[in-house]
């Protein structure tokens, strides 16, 4: 029995020094084959890890689409043991077995993350066109109990994205992103641009794509936060925005005339409701749809579009003009786009009008896009754009358009793609332009990276229903846990046929709208749009009307926000965080992991909109509306903080349940203890007045640090360092707030100011209206000051 013992350790020595020979040591991993396969480990960082398979004899170098990081040189240490290789940085182990080709990836200590299911990897010969592909599916196993999130935005109401199969592809309200995030602090991106299929089972979760190889990335954070910073060095930081872009805008589907556009500004300016952003949708080239995305205004609707522009800025306020990715056959892009050969032949919107895509994928058909888009329409002055049908609209689709060749092979090899690619057009074409316009760019559709070129994803053409409302929270959170920061809806959702021709005054659309508006309050963009119904605040009433009301208010709160926002803005920019966050990504505390309707507004504020009817409905018929009793809804606080009632200075202890009265002009709203809160001035648009006189709130109970950041509000001149900051501490111990002194400077940046600081307490420091409180003044003039409580 001995002797056969060690005849069977013999063979596994002998197979282990087989195997010393199967792999090559390189500057950043190891390269191997197994089981027929040619594999990569490639370290981009200590944090970030590179899977790369194919077939042998298939070794074709990939370019990524998404990926725009160089590997970082990275201190190594390989370490080989019987059948495994076990390549270590600083924060990450990666064991590659050799007999089963598994990689498995454990943290510093050895603590497993993440793994591979063993012989994970499969490739299933097959055409893609002409051209010979592979079906690539590669297996992982996860914890039983294990959450993730992301997979971009999917309509399906879930916040954990576990047990189920999605397929990620392209499409109105639809935002597919292979990619996904754990509760463990680790996040996977399948670098894929084919249809992809997600599964999640009780024995593996998987993504299957068409490709020539098997490519993802591996990035250990620790935390939730770290996971979406990883994911933002790995694909590109997001700029800054401009100051306005974060005010109120309005849109409809559609103005139909310059007039009706002008007046819809004249008419806010007059009511003295903020606004910052005007909408022009389609058709403005005209109602024929052989004439679609023309980039020429109608003569008939729009004599004067330079005039109009003008009228709009004169009144202080900005505008977004559409712009699409297809074009009629009788405008001079398609013939040009043909001519080229760089149209993709398959029809897209508008049905039954012929229009066809250009191929965004070729740098010269981007080049001619942004020409006729330039001399059209930027050349007039417009603020931003609206990339609609950024998917794009596929009409009547078959399987034969997914053969069409576009300039990186078969449109169904790249389609995830086709918004990264058109965002990339217009946002590096206009910084070519000038530097001294940001680029924003609303678009329907996104993949991983999209957030480098200045673009703002919304839902889609949602439904105005209370069960659509519920869905947009996990959309937005999950769309944010996949690396792209910048997310809005139409408030009130798209279609609202359901509501009647005159659902503006009816009661059941107004509640409906007025709770969509405040769970807009605190998302990256405020956006009113809708089809069927106007939606612009003297639609709804006149002041003293409940509506009307509810929805001055909430603007107005949206604009008191500003300079939280912008200087979250900034970290966005500057750190990679993120303005609205899922709360497991923030919060150790089990009890978050599925909660799908509460997040963070930034680092401090947790909101929890209403999303169920509370006032109105039907009896006998008849729609009513009734006030008489003020209804409520559950919050859960998140464990390991103190939270403060924003309307009320209530503080109340985290890890617990409560029930919220809810008045129709009120989102429950909590706020961290050690939150520094600045909040502006009461504007009719962004820039309207200087920070010169900001209200700061304290919210005791814990250290707290708030840095407020400013800059010249519409240039990429802070690219060069012109910026200020000023960053605040709050001590708990010693009861003191620091205003520290101030850090860089700009153009008209303020020399001096004055800060109206309050110790947050039950009716003190509360709500929005001013009542008499217990405050502190101070005047600042860029050098630190010491307020002591």
């Amino acid at each position: 029995m001995k002797k056969t013992l060690s005849i069977a350790g013999l063979c596994v020595l002998l197979i282990a020094n087989t195997f010393a020979m199967q792999y090559q040591k390189t500057e950043s991993g190891i390269k191997t084959t197994s089981n027929g396969i040619n594999i990569e480990v490639k370290f981009y960082s200590p944090t970030i890890v590179r899977v790369l398979k194919s077939p042998l004899g298939n070794a074709e170098a990939k370019k990524s689409l998404s990926v725009i990081k160089t590997p970082e040189k990275t201190d190594l240490k390989t370490v080989e043991n019987a059948n495994e290789v076990t390549v270590s940085s600083a924060a990450v182990k990666v064991v590659y077995n050799g007999l089963t080709g598994k990689i498995t990836f454990l943290d510093s200590k050895g603590n497993l993350l993440f793994t591979e299911k063993e012989n994970g990897v499969q490739f299933t010969p097959r055409l893609d066109a002409s051209k010979q592909s592979y079906t690539v599916q590669q297996a992982f196993v996860l914890d039983k109990n294990e959450a993730i999130y992301g997979l971009g935005q999917q309509q399906n109401g879930k916040l954990n994205q576990r047990n189920q199969q999605v397929l990620l592809k392209q499409d109105n309200m639809k935002v597919a992103i292979p990619y996904f995030l754990s509760v463990k602090g680790y996040g996977v991106f399948w670098d894929n641009y084919s249809p992809t299929t997600f599964s999640d089972t009780d024995q593996a979760t998987s993504f299957e794509s068409m490709g020539d190889c098997a490519d993802y990335y591996f990035m250990y954070g620790k935390t939730g936060t770290g996971v979406v910073a990883q994911m933002r060095d790995l694909t590109g930081q997001a700029p800054m925005f401009p100051l306005w872009t974060y005010g109120f805008w309005q849109s409809r589907e559609r103005y139909k005339s310059q007039f009706e556009l002008v007046e819809v500004v004249k008419k806010y300016r007059s009511l003295k409701v903020p606004l910052d952003g005007i909408i022009q949708d389609w058709r403005y080239w005209g109602v024929k749809d052989s004439m679609w995305n023309g980039m020429v205004f109608d003569p008939k609707t729009f004599p004067a579009p330079q005039a109009m522009i003008d009228s709009v800025h004169q009144m202080n306020t900005h505008i977004m003009i559409v712009a699409w990715p297809g074009f009629g056959p009788q405008t001079k892009q398609f013939a040009d786009f043909k001519d080229k050969n760089m149209q993709i032949n398959f029809s897209t919107w508008p049905p039954r009008g012929g229009a066809k895509p250009y191929d965004v994928y070729n740098p010269s058909a981007r080049d001619l896009y942004w020409d006729y888009l330039n001399k059209g329409v930027f050349s007039l002055g417009n603020d931003s754009w609206w990339l609609d049908s950024a998917e794009p609209d596929h009409v009547n689709p078959k399987d034969v358009d997914f053969d069409q060749p576009t300039y990186l092979g078969s449109y169904r090899s790249v389609t995830n793609a086709f918004p990264l690619m058109h965002t990339k057009g217009v946002y590096e074409h206009q910084r070519a332009t000038t530097s001294d316009k940001r680029v924003y760019i609303l678009t329907r559709s996104a993949f991983a990276g999209q957030q480098r070129h200045g673009a703002n994803t919304w839902s889609g053409d949602v439904r105005s229903t209370w069960e659509t409302l519920q869905k947009q929270i996990p959309a937005a959170l999950n769309f944010s846990l996949s690396g792209i920061p910048y997310w809005n809806a139409d408030i009130g959702g798209f279609f609202a046929k359901n509501f009647g021709s005159n659902g503006t005054k009816n009661p059941e659309f107004q509640e409906l709208y007025v709770r969509w508006l405040q769970f807009a309050t605190f998302t990256p963009m405020m956006r009113s749009h809708g089809s069927i119904l106007p939606r612009e605040i003297y639609q709804f009433g006149k002041a003293g009307d409940w509506a009307y009301d509810a929805i001055a208010k909430n603007i107005n709160f949206r604009y008191k926000l500003l300079p939280y926002l912008y200087s979250t803005a900034w970290k966005v920019t500057s750190e990679s965080a993120s303005i609205i966050n899922a709360l497991p990504l923030m919060f150790n505390d089990e009890k978050v992991r599925d909660i799908n309707d509460e997040f963070m507004f930034g680092n401090s504020i947790l909101v929890a909109p209403v999303i169920n009817p509370m006032y109105t409905g039907k009896k006998d018929a008849k729609v009513y509306a009734d006030f008489s009793a003020i209804k409520s809804r559950k919050v859960y606080l998140p464990g390991g903080n103190d939270w403060f009632d924003f309307w009320t200075g209530l503080k109340m202890k985290g890890g617990q349940e409560i029930t919220r009265e809810t008045p129709i002009d009120i989102t429950p709203l909590y706020i961290k203890a050690g939150t520094i809160l600045p909040l502006g001035p009461t504007v009719q648009f962004a820039n309207e007045k200087k920070w010169d006189n900001l209200e700061v709130r304290v919210y005791p109970g814990a250290n707290g640090e708030f840095m407020l950041y400013e800059d010249e509000n519409d240039n990429y001149n802070y690219e060069k360092g012109i910026y200020s900051t000023i960053t605040l501490k709050w001590n708990e111990q010693s009861r003191t707030l620091t205003i520290g002194e101030r850090k860089g400077s700009f153009p008209g940046m303020i020399q001096n100011r004055t800060f109206k600081v309050y110790l947050v307490s039950k009716n003190n420091g509360a709500g929005l209206t001013t009542k008499p409180a217990v405050f502190k003044t101070v005047k600042y003039s860029g050098k630190s000051e010491v307020v002591k409580f």
